[in-house]
């Protein structure tokens, strides 16, 4: 991946992601519990069985500034693997991925964060982790423990934390970056209600022309009020990308009816 310095003012129809011929492979081992005849066979090929998970298949997708790309797909579609090589954490087997600008990415729960350190200190750890310098964090803490609603539990270790707490304050330091680009999978489902709101009034807020956002979600009514571009992923690869409520639609006329035309033309 190539990440490329971009000036701080961006405009609409300036590209923030260029995705171009990207795959993904790994080996991972079989986990099932094999027969006594399984395991003689194995003993004897001198190693574990495995097979190759192909997670990524050829694809192609642009992101541009004041785009809010909602990206769809069933568990295993490849979604969360396309977001992890887009931020860097993961080097795709095959293709390129450009990024034109700063990036922070709220991948799932806790990533990044050390359990054992209290949530003050992870802010700090976050925010560093996001490219802001201990200055900046220190001039936007407030703001994020307001915004987490943690209270004095800022100052107790994440490993007492709920998987709410966790999400509160994963949040509220993502989002308060204000990076160019905005990665958030999944981190929009969790919590109560009432913080649910809040994070998604916070999500339309950082909408704007100058920006670019990517939302991965099973929440598909979110994703039709917010979005302005929509992904499906399935098996690794792009089905269909346009207007959301087209392909939200073709994609819940898939899951409803197990098929679907573009899939079938596909494969």
């Amino acid at each position: 991946m190539s990440s490329l310095s971009a000036s701080n003012i961006h405009k609409t129809n300036e590209l923030a992601v260029s995705i171009r011929n990207v795959g993904l492979t790994y080996t991972t081992a079989i986990d099932r519990r094999p027969t006594l005849k399984a395991r003689v066979k194995a003993l004897g090929r001198g190693g574990k069985q495995t097979r190759v998970v192909r997670a990524l298949d050829d694809v192609n997708l642009d992101v541009e500034y004041g785009q809010v790309l909602g990206v769809i797909g069933t568990n295993g579609a490849g979604k969360s693997s396309l977001m992890r090589c887009v931020a860097g954490i993961l080097p795709p087997t095959q293709g390129r991925i450009e990024v034109y600008g700063s990036v922070s990415t709220l991948l799932a729960l806790g990533v990044g964060f050390n359990p054992s350190m209290s949530g003050r200190d992870n802010v700090y750890l976050g925010g560093l982790a996001a490219g802001m310098s201990r200055e900046e964090i220190e001039g936007h803490f407030e703001e994020i423990a307001d915004f987490s609603e943690l209270g004095d539990a800022i100052d107790a270790p994440m490993r007492t934390y709920s998987s709410g707490m966790y999400a509160r304050l994963a949040f509220s330091v993502a989002a308060t970056v204000r990076p160019d680009i905005l990665i958030i999978d999944e981190a929009l489902s969790t919590g109560d209600a009432k913080f649910k709101e809040k994070s998604l009034n916070r999500v339309k807020e950082l909408r704007s022309d100058d920006r670019a956002l990517i939302l991965v979600s099973h929440a598909m009514q979110t994703l039709r009020d917010t979005c302005n571009d929509v992904a499906w992923l399935h098996k690794g690869k792009l089905i269909q990308r346009g207007e959301p409520n087209q392909v939200i639609d073709a994609y819940q006329e898939f899951l409803h009816l197990g098929k679907s035309a573009a899939i079938d033309e596909d494969v």
